[in-house]
């Protein structure tokens, strides 16, 4: 079939960096102001970077975590307007249900299956609503559970790279409300992560907008040498791009270090995009690309689409064309060497050889987890090898180790099987415990019993070891504060020692049977061995995974299928309750006699604002559950009940050791007292999550004043009518005097001027508003996106 499309060919030139042609083409066929076109034209210049553009994405990515809360503002809409049919999505939108399975059991044959028993029962209610929006929306598609996790379906299946509608082609542009949405540049698809708040809005046919990005070059010479993975790659590119700086910058990579990489290790690369702060990271098309879309089944017809299309619109790779990148970072892939992140931060990488923390550091959990290297199968057929070399020298698992093995794809887990890997990963301790974003995302589950009570009677040292993308304090299980990011082929070595106090480039891992020391050196797989087996993956296996990939198991069709215009609200619901987004708007107004909620430091993160993992029952939303009869076992995670506004702002602030927010905050509310909240560096990084804007707006909380921001999060809190204020260079609030207990008026909200004044007691001095564009503007000064989205529909709220 011919298609037509917009032409940018001529208007481009072999110095524009292929993701700015991407939004060339997404500028023009939306028909954006001529200002934003010739922004583009002149991209690089000054004026360019200070740009508004008006992005239309060509789909919305969700998982079910950060689904779900956006549909309940969906349902709530609906509730808001005479014809509720008129609040559907104007694009595609696809949500993959794989944040909410927890690692309870693990260890034996039937973890997988009982996992998801459990997921079930803790879950029926947040999912018959998803199979409520999914009968009840157009063009919404839900992926039900335990098909695998959404960036490696996306990637494996999902992804066009090249769309199609009426008539016309055009580029995948895919936006998603989790941070590893960028995943899909490793194959050509440009992409990044928003928040939920934008997310609904874009879906609903607004534009997201931003300002015209540098572009920063990563130039890769040479090839990987024999033991460095592509997780020890990506954390080396981590570490360099975290002290580069690229937090709002698009990176794009090049040279000829790139024909050495495979799609699956591009995409390792890019999914780690939010742990070094870009915008995103992205791989052009070319022949590795269109290997990589045939070989993993998609039609021959939408291969040679995506061919035909590159090619003619100049987003084809030529290898000796060279962007003039505003700035540019080189690695020679030949110098990276095993590696290690942690304990806190993905880009604090430590080389393994100086990884042995001492005497201490028990290793409580050993977890190959996450899309991040479960989509490569490199790294994955490399940690099966080592598992059956392990077994085959008669080492096994310490048994204080909580091993779980949890895929992103049931690709992986057919092309083990195949290779006959399985057995030796199940013997030590690695079996199936569930297709989804487990332990990276904090659903680890309990540690084994006695350690778990070591740790909290002792207070025993206790680590985790992932092959994970986050490892930040507190996030992957509450009784663990150091975590470290590995390759999945470490990952299960640090399980055979059972300690971080091992120096696995020199001692023995353990003895054999016969009392024969055994090194990591011992049981490491060749290249060689790596690259034969894999020779067993085929496109069978990817077809046969996604054959029926939104059709789910007896559980998932038993729920039911409940369509209707209208949501019928549960007043008795823990999981899913009317938001009151659209009550009592603020608008800009001057902001006088405020109290400081927090004084927070620097890298605080939006784990430690709105925590995704487990709920303590001593915890305010713990109490709230328990008054409402629910069970301590049925409690389940703060990401599984983000659907319910009165858990989430119970749980704000609950993973910085802040006791007492949510009683202040509420004293405070009733007082009639603002709040404002005094930040660091970096405020606001990690994942997209748009309930740590929500439950802050839901706080009190009018201004957040931080030295900068991650961009997910300034955009959310503007989202939601909170106002993003930013330090003039050099100065934070130890350099002003500020210790929280001032009573702070800001003047000059109303106007809403670049800068504007911050009274603290006695003293004066100006800050930066953080309002980028006249779309950031025009969102604040209507309270909110929800509010300037509903006035579109003719409700003024």
């Amino acid at each position: 079939m011919n298609y037509q499309v917009t032409p940018i060919s001529s208007l481009i030139s072999p110095r524009m960096p292929y993701t700015i042609r991407i939004l060339l083409e997404n500028l023009l066929r939306n028909d954006v102001p001529r200002e934003q076109i010739d922004a583009v034209l002149d991209w690089g210049s000054e004026r360019s970077f200070a740009t508004a553009v008006d992005i239309h994405p060509s789909r919305i990515f969700l998982h079910d975590t950060n689904g779900v809360p956006l549909l309940t503002d969906i349902a709530a809409m609906r509730d808001a307007v005479e014809h509720p049919d008129a609040v559907n999505p104007k694009i595609p939108v696809e949500l993959v249900v794989d944040h909410s399975v927890i690692a309870e059991e693990f260890g034996t044959p039937t973890a997988f299956e009982r996992n998801v028993e459990i997921e079930y029962e803790r879950n029926a209610e947040r999912y018959r609503f998803l199979r409520w929006a999914q009968a009840s929306l157009d063009r919404f598609a839900v992926v039900p559970p335990g098909k695998g996790i959404m960036h490696q379906v996306n990637l494996e299946h999902l992804a066009r790279v090249v769309m199609t509608d009426g008539g016309w082609a055009f580029p995948d542009l895919c936006l998603g409300t989790d941070s590893h949405t960028t995943m899909v540049n490793g194959i050509g698809v440009l992409g990044w992560g928003i928040g939920g708040i934008d997310a609904e809005a874009a879906m609903l046919g607004e534009a997201v907008t931003m300002l015209l990005p540098p572009v920063v070059g990563f130039r890769l010479t040479g090839a990987l040498t024999s033991g460095a993975t592509a997780t020890d790659l990506v954390l080396t590119i981590t570490e360099l791009l975290r002290e580069h700086g690229v937090v709002g910058k698009f990176v794009e990579f090049h040279g000829e270090g790139v024909r050495r990489l495979s799609v699956p290790d591009r995409a390792t690369i890019a999914n780690m995009s939010p742990e070094f702060g870009s915008t995103c990271a992205y791989f052009p098309i070319d022949d590795e690309t269109i290997r990589y879309l045939r070989f993993t089944g998609r039609s021959e017809e939408q291969v040679a689409l995506v061919e035909a299309y590159a090619k003619e619109q100049g987003l084809w790779h030529r290898p000796e064309d060279t962007a003039d990148y505003t700035e540019t970072v080189e690695l020679d892939l030949g110098t990276v060497q095993p590696s290690l992140a942690g304990p806190n931060r993905p880009q604090d990488r430590i080389a393994l050889a100086d990884a042995a923390v001492g005497n201490s550091g028990v290793v409580g959990i050993a977890a190959i987890t996450s899309c991040t290297n479960t989509s490569n199968p490199s790294v994955m057929i490399m940690a099966g090898l080592l598992a059956r070399n392990a077994v085959l020298r008669g080492l096994t698992s310490k048994p204080w180790v909580k091993t779980t093995l949890s895929p992103g794809s049931r690709v992986v887990t057919d092309y083990l099987d195949t290779a006959g890997l399985t057995p030796s990963l199940e013997k030590l301790g690695f079996h199936l415990t569930g297709y989804g974003c487990m332990t990276c995302i904090g659903a680890s589950g309990p540690l084994v019993d006695e350690l778990q009570n070591a740790v909290r009677s002792k207070g025993s040292a206790v680590v985790a070891v992932l092959s994970g993308n986050r490892n930040f304090a507190g996030r992957i299980n509450p009784d663990i504060r150091m975590n470290y990011l590995a390759s999945p082929p470490l990952v299960i070595a640090y399980a055979l020692t059972g300690t971080m106090a091992t120096d696995l480039t020199r001692d023995p891992l353990g003895h054999s049977p016969e009392g024969t020391p055994v090194f990591l050196s011992d049981i490491w797989p060749s290249q060689d061995e790596v690259t034969a087996v894999m020779e067993v993956i085929t496109p069978d296996m990817f077809e046969e995974a996604y054959r029926d990939i939104f059709t789910g198991d007896t559980r998932w069709e038993n729920l039911g299928n409940p369509g209707n215009d209208r949501y019928d609200w549960d007043p008795q619901s823990t999981y899913l309750r009317r938001p009151p987004f659209f009550d009592e708007p603020i608008g800009p107004q001057d902001i006088k006699c405020a109290r400081v909620l927090a004084v927070l430091g620097d890298s605080v993160t939006t784990d430690h604002i709105s925590p995704a993992g487990a709920i303590p029952p001593g915890s305010p939303a713990g109490r709230y559950l328990a008054e409402r009869g629910v069970k301590r076992f049925a409690f389940n995670t703060y990401a599984s009940r983000r659907g319910n506004h009165e858990v989430m702002v119970r749980g704000a602030f609950g993973n910085v050791q802040l006791p007492g927010i949510y009683e202040a905050a509420m004293a405070y509310r009733d007082a009639g007292v603002p709040l404002v909240i005094l930040g660091g560096a970096q405020y606001g990084t990690g994942s997209s999550r748009d309930w740590a804007a929500k439950a802050t707006a839901l706080l009190g909380v009018r201004a957040v004043l931080a030295e900068s921001f991650e961009r997910i999060h300034r955009s959310n809190l503007i989202g939601m009518g909170v106002l993003p204020l930013q330090y003039r260079p050099g100065e934070n609030a130890r350099s002003l005097g500020l210790t929280g207990r001032e009573v702070i008026s800001i003047r000059g909200v109303s106007t809403m001027d670049e800068t504007i004044t911050v009274h603290a007691d006695e003293r004066e001095f100006d800050v930066v508003v953080r309002l980028d564009t006249a779309r950031e503007r025009e969102v604040y000064r209507a309270g909110g996106i929800l509010r300037l989205t509903m006035s579109r529909y003719g409700r003024s709220l």
